[in-house]
């Protein structure tokens, strides 16, 4: 990471903020524990430096992330949003276009109106006027850990804390392939700047209501193993979460769960999203497995262990089995 390309582009990126008036963050839908953390690290530093900003989440932050700092600062409220209003756009985590929930503003941006992304995902769109995506790294808040090194900004507690978490939920508390050397060490420099291990752990991994398990422990009921390809499928109806009244974050980790089945090449989670929307997660089990040569077929994409779509059409049971129709 220490390169010579890297350094450049992260002291450009540095100067585009310091310089711009107006700063408008954004991250990807339906947020986990590494977007969150970045947008909040953004925060921070403009917050410090006294700059004017708008930080926006298509959806709503959820509860468990509560106690990083400046969340209470970020809207969903599109309706605040004069994208006019703004001579620079920071995309965080979003992986592609579509996921900045900005899709037409970006697009059909001024001349003016310069775009920086970070990102550890692998390329799918190239939108933006500097990209610092490493997707070697672990998680975006990685990426924001070398920034902030190379422009020599000093890490508080506040960064610690969103660094360690965009860590600890973007490799499963480093149960995950993705996890390096690297990231462990610079895990164990975070918690020398004050982050608190125990109330992340806390936070992002026992916050499971009754409802959640119940419908965890009916989703494994439902888990098929397609013997032809060898891979784990289980699906989640819009009608389970309901029932349960289960939250997207309570979700969040299901397939990650289901990723320890022993003896099979990946797993594939379907959720309904809506009467004509369905998401899949895939996790690879085995290392010589790309699954996101998969999401990308199928429009999403993601990483060579973890990757995502979303498709049209409704999950429907018959004989026994399940169809998309």
């Amino acid at each position: 990471m220490n390169n010579m390309i890297g350094e450049a582009k992260f002291k450009q990126t540095y100067q585009k903020i310091l310089d711009a008036k107006n700063t408008l963050l954004t991250i990807h839908g339906r947020p986990d524990g590494d977007a969150i953390s970045s947008l909040c690290i953004l925060i921070e530093l403009l917050e410090n430096k006294q700059k004017i900003f708008l930080a926006y989440s298509q959806d709503v932050i959820p509860r468990s992330y509560f106690y990083l700092p400046h969340t209470e600062k970020i809207t969903n409220d599109k309706g605040q949003i004069n994208f006019d209003d703004f001579d620079l756009i920071v995309a965080l985590d979003c992986g592609s276009l579509a996921r900045t929930g900005l899709v037409k503003e970006i697009s059909s941006h001024r001349t003016d109106q310069f775009i920086i992304e970070f990102d550890h995902h692998p390329l799918i769109d190239d939108y933006a006027d500097i990209s610092n995506r490493y997707p070697e790294l672990a998680s975006t808040t990685e990426v924001l850990y070398h920034f902030l090194k190379t422009n020599e900004i000093a890490i508080n507690k506040n960064y610690a804390n969103c660094i360690l978490t965009g860590l600890l939920t973007d490799t499963g508390n480093f149960l995950f392939p993705v996890t390096s050397d690297r990231a462990i060490s610079i895990a164990s420099e975070m918690l020398l700047y004050g982050a608190k291990f125990p109330q992340i752990i806390e936070s992002t991994q026992r916050n499971k209501s009754l409802g959640a398990m119940r419908l965890w422990g009916h989703t494994l009921s439902n888990l098929i193993v397609n013997k032809k390809y060898n891979i784990a499928i289980t699906v989640v109806t819009k009608d389970d979460i309901e029932k349960n009244n289960v939250s997207d974050e309570e979700l969040e980790s299901l397939s990650n769960f289901i990723s320890n089945l022993h003896d099979v090449k990946a797993i594939l989670v379907l959720q309904e999203l809506s009467d004509n929307e369905i998401k899949g997660s895939l996790r690879a089990t085995q290392s010589n497995l790309d699954v996101s040569k998969l999401a990308r077929i199928l429009g999403g994409g993601g990483h060579v262990k973890a990757a995502g779509f979303k498709i049209n059409g409704q999950l429907t049971r018959r004989d026994d089995k399940w169809k998309i129709i």
